[in-house]
This record gives structure tokens, sequence and C-alpha cells, in this order.
């Protein structure tokens, strides 16, 4: 099960919406239940954007104060987790204008070898945790750094995320044709990037499970 099908197993739309309504009114601990439900894969998408902890964490926060402050003007046709992936993509987005030397090496130092909870390693774990495996993930995340911060975020929301066209476009704000096509070219830009060593499919190497985990 992916971090996206885990989280609404835990907080159907119903329990969802009552926790907002909760939180309107100023229940900290209903608001405290949105924060531990989202931030995990928030952390994730924002790191992967900026590439600095530090400054993913204060976006992070910046996000879910901005989402509380206009709580009142939520729509109730779109999931919270939209909502705050859009707040928080903006302000990557404006992190990233305001970076003029844009650059540097990822570090993979905290790359999880496997999804949380799971007690022991299966086949398909041993292969993709093995050396040649965790080669192709690093060498996927740094072409991925490479992309343009619409193309590196429409790859986050697609295979990370497991959101669909439309749903990625309700997030960047941008039409689902758009989406399409970002996801197009970056799709070719990491085949080119990655080279004659990755003619198969590049997302077979459990891309989903490459990013920064807390």
């Amino acid at each position: 099960m992916d971090s996206r099908a885990a989280t609404e197993e835990r907080l159907t739309p119903l329990r969802e919406r009552q926790l907002i309504e909760q939180a309107r009114r100023g229940c900290g601990r209903s608001a405290h239940a949105l924060v531990a439900t989202h931030q995990d894969r928030l952390h994730a998408f924002v790191w992967r954007m900026v590439r600095d902890r530090h400054e993913a964490e204060e976006i992070c926060q910046d996000a879910f104060l901005r989402a509380f402050q206009a709580m009142d003007s939520f729509d109730f046709s779109y999931r919270f987790s939209t909502w705050l992936f859009t707040i928080a993509y903006r302000l990557c987005l404006n992190a990233l204008r305001r970076r003029r030397d844009y650059s540097g090496d990822v570090d993979f130092s905290d790359v999880p070898a496997g999804p949380r909870g799971r007690k022991t390693p299966t086949v398909a774990d041993e292969v993709a945790n093995s050396d040649e495996a965790r080669r192709l993930k690093a060498a996927i995340w740094e072409a991925v750094d490479r992309l343009t911060p619409p193309q590196r975020a429409t790859v986050l929301l697609f295979y990370r995320e497991s959101l669909n066209c439309q749903e990625i476009g309700e997030v960047l704000e941008m039409p689902a044709a758009t989406v399409k096509s970002h996801l197009h070219r970056a799709r070719s830009r990491l085949r080119e990037m990655l080279g004659t060593e990755m003619q198969e499919d590049w997302t077979s190497v459990r891309f989903g499970e490459a990013g920064n985990g807390q």
C-alpha cells in the first residue's frame, strides 16, 4: 500500500470534514490530527522540491499556518491534502525564485530502505534494495532534481503521491492537459539524462519509495 492509500485509509472524507469543522471552531486536537495525518507526505514533497531540510521544515510550517489561518475559506469539494499541497507548492516556487544559487549535490544519506511498518523483507524488497537498485534510485533522483520545478512537482505527485492528472492540476493550478504535457516532457528528459543504462521503464525501480522520509 502506498503512502497516499495508507493515509486515505486512516482518514476518511467524513472524518476529515469533521476535523476541519472542529479546527475552524478552535479545536487544537483536531488541528493537530490534520497536521499529523499530512506532515510526512508534505515534508517529503517539499524537501524534494527545495532540497534543503531547514528550508523544507520552514515551508511546511508556513503552509500549515496559512492553511489554518484561511480555514474558513476551505472548499469541501476538494480534499484538504490538495489544498495544503497547493499552498506548499506556491511557497516552494517562491523559495526557488529567491534562490539565485540553486545548485549542489543531493543528500541521499537518509533515503529509507523500504516502507515503514513492514515487518519482514520480501523478495521484491531484497531486489529493490540491492546495490544496483540503490544506484539506479540515486541516478533517478539526481535526474529528477534537474527537471524544472513544474515538471519535478508533476513527477513527484504522479509517482510518489499517486495523483491523477486532474488532481495534480488542482494542486499546481493548471489544466490537466498542461499536467500531461509536463509529465510527457519530464519522462522524455529523464530518459535522456539517465542514458542507455535505463532503456527499460525507469519507474519500475520503486520510484515512490526513494524520497526523503523524515
